[in-house]
């Protein structure tokens, strides 16, 4: 008889019509080809997806051997698979969830730890694996390579495994990255060009061991086709809107008092789920950090300038509607 495992995790993203969706964390600018990849995506889908030589052409972009996968979720789950049986698994508090529920999905030991890198370096003992996002989901801080070194000299001397996820590392402006031989780098695609249904991401780091447990046709035509129009993009399309991005999170910064190194803020507000509830009101959907471990914030994307300039409206409006009613 199967029993469900008893952890679950809330993701953001809208699951009703009719609300703009700061929630989710995404490029707002749909690539120019984008129609032209869901007709190739049509034209593909009658034949399994074979992309081994895309693949190939992804690592000349990046500069890195790459194992494509269906998303970074898939990667998650890979590494239950390789590295995280009977393992002691650090993760600090207040991040991505998903960490801890791979790690119990899979026999792991879960360690929490503070989320600065100094000292959950401190925790790390002999063949565990460590889990670290940069920049970090919900708060955005992005840390250089100078200050998770002793993150990484940690790892290394102790022969341990560290999981860099870097989903969010295109929105960050001059971003940094290690390349130490202990660590795996999880990042995707589809954050970046705003297309999270697609589900196509990729790692760098142990391709043959990831290459081993990867599901045959881990994605289907679509992600073949965004793959084939990705490198006939080269990444233009990120040079075109990530400035657009960085001007308007500036300004977001200026209107609501927040900071953060990525493409989404958090803002302490009291009770997010009736702020939540309150936000739905103005048509608007921010996402409740209670998942995360702070039941007093919410978290918000950058958007295009007037849906950003609703936000700026609508959040004051309901700050202040609940302050006077405290």
């Amino acid at each position: 008889m199967l029993e469900p495992v008893r952890f679950s995790t809330y993701h953001g993203g809208a699951r009703e019509e009719g609300l703009i969706d700061f929630s989710a964390s995404l490029n707002p600018y749909p690539p120019e080809w984008l129609d032209e990849m869901f007709e190739r995506a049509k034209e593909i889908s009658n034949r399994y997806p074979y992309y081994e030589k895309l693949e190939e052409g992804i690592s000349e972009l990046i500069g890195e051997e790459v194992t494509v996968t269906a998303g970074i979720t898939e990667a998650l789950y890979l590494i239950g698979i390789l590295s995280l049986r009977g393992k002691r698994v650090i993760i600090p508090e207040h991040t991505y969830g998903e960490y801890e529920r791979v790690t119990r999905i899979f026999g792991g030991t879960v360690a929490k730890g503070p989320n600065e890198p100094e000292k959950l370096a401190r925790l790390v003992e002999k063949d565990s694996v460590v889990f670290f996002c940069n920049p970090n989901n919900p708060d955005g801080r992005f840390y250089r390579v100078k200050e998770i070194k002793p993150l990484l000299d940690a790892v290394e001397d102790k022969n341990a495994l560290l999981i860099l996820d870097e989903a969010f590392i295109d929105f960050v402006k001059n971003p940094e990255s290690p390349e130490e031989e202990n660590v795996v780098k999880l990042r995707t695609f589809t954050k970046s060009y705003g297309l999270p249904g697609i589900r196509v991401g990729y790692v760098i780091g142990f391709p043959d061991a990831f290459k081993s447990v990867r599901m045959p046709w881990s994605i289907g035509s679509t992600s073949v086709a965004f793959l084939e129009f990705l490198l006939e993009d080269n990444f233009e399309h990120l040079r075109k809107t990530m400035p657009l991005i960085w001007r308007e999170k500036e300004r977001l910064e200026r209107a609501l008092d927040v900071k953060s190194d990525a493409n989404f803020s958090i803002k302490r507000v009291g009770k997010a789920g009736e702020f939540v509830k309150a936000m739905k009101e103005h048509g608007i959907l921010v996402r409740d950090c209670a998942s995360f471990g702070l039941p007093e914030h919410i978290r918000f994307s950058v958007r295009k300038p007037g849906e950003n300039e609703r936000l700026i409206r609508a959040l004051k409006e309901v700050e202040g509607k609940m302050e006077n009613e405290r």
